[in-house]
């Protein structure tokens, strides 16, 4: 299997999860119409897709270090693929919300051997560089992803988004099933007995490098999740912006992540990772104070969204590639158990902001740049306070 081949199928894994987002965001204000619920009970097809996501990888990366990469990443895709069909088909949000928390299972799975195999096959600092290559490719999918969702939504409803789903599923299980050879080649029989798991996550989580990139990269998903669950609700419904349009929008401000990815590229090899994290972190805490001072400035515009926007997804490119591959990189035969709780805590964040982002609306921009600004801060002080913590 050639280097360029395993970067596809690594980006394609990863692509799992914001195809599993942003493609349909321009459908929630219509879900709430469709099933006659309200902002928060629809945000529910994003948290429990996030609650799923973030429990599952407590099983699918210590069962990757058992049973190896490429068995694991088969049963994930299959998982994937059939819950993608039955959100297509629901009946009921009750239904689509259950079909989101299955589905997010297989995403999780995906995602999470993925970052397994980069461990496998690289150093840390290749690790680091293969993710923000990786990272480039796949932020086609948040910048595109809206604005074709949005014409799906227009053209053919939100279950239209769900049969894209699992036709890219589709295509990656074949791919996967045809090229990727087994990475793992320290499996550890011992991996998933409860009390080996036990003490695996006990040695993890008593690593204080560990904790030194998996906070940041925790808060740094959740700034973005602020966008990702509010940016359509605050557009369409206050801003006005037509569904079409907001596919636009929210595209643009995406471009921010490709940017701080191609960024973190050239920065990694030049001054580090710490620094390089560092650096990202303070794009984000400009992001976030930026919009809640032009908020409290009586500044009402899409514009705005977008900018402040781009600002915190240009500062989560280059910061979540340095926080997956450090969070890792003290663990060669725990590499899944490490990968699988540093998206545990990735998730909850996630969580954390987008049901706080459902149930603050209150028809204005204000609560949404409340949440940025105060994550904004939080992950710039946790990184200096985590790495001279780290460093002692």
């Amino acid at each position: 299997m050639s280097p360029a081949t395993l970067l596809w199928l690594i980006t394609g894994c990863m692509m799992l999860q914001p195809l599993s987002t942003d493609f349909y965001l321009a459908s929630l204000p219509h879900l709430a119409v469709y099933f006659s619920a309200t902002p928060a009970q629809v945000q529910q097809t994003l948290s429990l897709f996030v609650i799923g996501f973030g429990t599952a990888q407590l099983i699918s990366g210590p069962f990757s270090d058992r049973y190896g990469r490429r068995p694991v990443l088969q049963a994930g895709l299959a998982t994937y693929l059939i819950a993608s069909l039955a959100c297509a088909l629901a009946s009921s949000l009750q239904l689509l919300v259950v079909g989101r928390f299955v589905q997010a299972v297989g995403c999780c799975t995906a995602v999470v051997v993925a970052r397994a195999i980069i461990r496998d096959a690289y150093t840390p600092a290749e690790g680091a560089r293969v993710i923000a290559k990786a990272s480039s490719l796949l932020s086609l999918v948040p910048i595109l992803g809206p604005i074709v969702g949005g014409y799906l939504q227009v053209a053919f409803g939100w279950r239209a988004a769900f049969g894209v789903h699992a036709l890219f599923c589709a295509i990656l299980t074949w791919a996967a099933w045809r090229w990727l050879r087994e990475t793992n080649v320290h499996k550890n029989p011992e991996a998933t007995r409860l009390s080996n798991l036990a003490r695996g996550y006990a040695q993890i989580t008593a690593t204080p490098a560990f904790w030194a990139y998996t906070i940041p990269g925790a808060l740094s998903y959740g700034s973005i999740f602020v966008f990702i669950s509010g940016s359509s609700f605050v557009l369409i419904r206050v801003l006005h912006v037509s569904t079409a349009n907001y596919g636009y929008i929210y595209g643009l401000g995406v471009t921010g992540y490709l940017t701080g990815t191609l960024a973190c590229r050239r920065l990694l090899p030049r001054i580090g990772i710490e620094r390089t994290l560092s650096l990202g972190t303070s794009v984000a805490l400009v992001g976030g104070l930026v919009f809640l001072g032009l908020v409290l400035a009586g500044v009402r515009h899409w514009a705005l969204v977008l900018g402040c926007q781009f600002l915190t997804m240009c500062a989560h490119g280059i910061n979540f590639p340095c926080t997956q591959a450090g969070s890792v990189a003290p663990f060669r035969q725990q590499a899944g158990a490490a990968a699988g709780l540093m998206g545990l805590f990735t998730m909850v964040a996630a969580w954390l902001a987008g049901t706080w982002v459902g149930v603050s609306f209150d028809g204005t921009l204000l609560p949404l740049a409340l949440t940025s600004a105060l994550l904004g801060f939080l992950l710039f002080a946790s990184t200096r306070l985590l790495f001279r913590h780290h460093r002692a």
